[in-house]
C-alpha cells in the first residue's frame, strides 16, 4: 500500500553489499581481541592513514586465514564508511542501544521466525530424477532414434517439474555449470585486500 512519499533508502542502500555479507560470515571465528585492532586499523586508515602494517601485523598473529581476514577488513570498512555519512543528529546514542537490545535480546528467535515466513523465497530443489531416452517414432523425422535426457524435479512446494533435454545442451550446461564452479573456486582463492610488505 502507497502512502504517497517516497522512503529514503537505509545507509546500506536495497541490498547489503557483497563486502559487509563476507564480514558477517566469518566473524565468527575472530575473538574480541583481533577484533578490535583489525577495528582501530580501519579507523585508522578511514582517517587517512597506511595501516597496511598494523593489518599485517594482525594477520601474522592470527588463527584465521588470511583470505577471511581481508573479507572481515573490507566488511569493516565498508560499514564505516557508510555509517559515517549519516548525520550525528539523524543517529542518536541511545537509539542504537535501543536498536541492539531488540537484535541481541530476548525477541530475536520470534522476529526470526517471523522474517523467514515472510520473505520473498523460491521453492528449493528436494529430489531430482532423470533418464536418457530414446525416442524410436516421431512426427518429426529428424528427432527419431536421438537421445535426450528426461529430467524429474521435485520441489519444496510439493509440486513437480519436467523436463526433456537434447543430450547436445545436457552437455552444454555440464560444461558451463563445471566452468562456473571453477571460477567460483578462483575467486575464492583471490585476495580481496592483498597484505604488502
Amino acid at each position: 500500500m502507497s502512502t504517497g512519499h517516497t522512503k529514503e533508502p537505509s545507509f546500506l542502500g536495497g541490498r547489503i553489499p557483497p563486502e559487509i555479507e563476507l564480514m558477517s560470515k566469518n566473524l565468527k571465528d575472530l575473538d574480541q581481541d583481533t577484533f578490535r585492532k583489525l577495528l582501530k586499523a580501519v579507523v585508522g586508515a578511514l582517517e587517512g592513514r597506511d595501516n597496511r602494517d598494523a593489518i599485517k601485523s594482525v594477520s601474522e598473529n592470527c588463527l584465521i586465514s588470511p583470505n577471511k581476514l581481508n573479507h572481515v577488513v573490507a566488511g569493516m570498512y565498508q560499514v564505516l564508511s557508510e555509517a559515517i555519512r549519516i548525520s550525528s543528529a539523524t543517529l542518536k546514542q541511545e537509539f542504537i542501544s535501543d536498536f541492539s537490545s531488540v537484535v541481541f535480546g530476548n525477541r530475536r528467535v520470534a522476529l526470526e521466525a517471523a522474517s523467514s515466513q515472510t520473505d520473498p523465497h523460491l521453492p528449493t530443489l528436494e529430489q531430482l530424477q532423470w533418464r536418457v531416452d530414446v525416442a524410436i517414432s516421431t512426427g518429426s523425422l529428424s528427432r527419431a532414434l536421438q537421445p535426450s535426457v528426461l529430467m524429474q524435479m521435485k520441489l519444496s512446494d510439493s509440486s513437480f517439474k519436467q523436463f526433456e533435454v537434447p543430450v547436445s545442451k545436457f552437455q552444454e550446461l555440464r560444461y558451463n555449470v563445471a566452468l562456473i564452479l571453477k571460477e567460483m573456486n578462483d575467486l575464492e582463492k583471490r585476495n580481496i585486500l592483498k597484505i604488502q610488505d
